[in-house]
C-alpha cells in the first residue's frame, strides 16, 4: 500500500505486502522488505531508512532515527519525532 507523496525512484523493488508511508522516499535500486515509515528515505538492498525527508522533497536528516526536531530549509514545514516515527508539527 502506497500513501499520499510516496516516490518509488527508478527500478526499485517493492516486496509485496510491505506499506509505503506519506511522503516516504524510496531510493532507485532499492529493495524494500518491510514497512517504511512515514518521511523515510531508503536505498539500499535491503532497503534501510538513511535520512528523512519533507514533504517538498527535500532532506531534513541524516540516520535511522527520525531527527527530534527538524525543519525544512527550503520551505519551513516543521516536524518532530515521537514514538520512532516523523510527524508534522504546523497546520497542514
Amino acid at each position: 500500500m502506497f500513501f499520499t507523496g510516496a516516490r518509488v525512484t527508478m527500478n526499485a523493488t517493492i516486496v509485496g505486502g510491505h506499506t509505503i508511508g506519506r511522503y516516504a522516499f524510496i531510493g532507485a535500486g532499492a529493495v524494500v522488505t518491510k514497512d517504511i515509515p512515514d518521511y523515510a528515505l531508503v536505498v539500499g538492498n535491503p532497503g534501510r531508512v538513511t535520512g528523512w525527508m519533507c514533504e517538498c522533497g527535500v532532506k531534513l536528516a541524516a540516520g535511522s532515527k527520525p531527527p527530534v526536531h527538524a525543519s525544512c530549509g527550503a520551505c519551513g514545514t516543521a516536524y518532530m519525532s515521537r514514538d520512532r516515527q516523523l510527524i508534522r508539527t504546523d497546520s497542514q
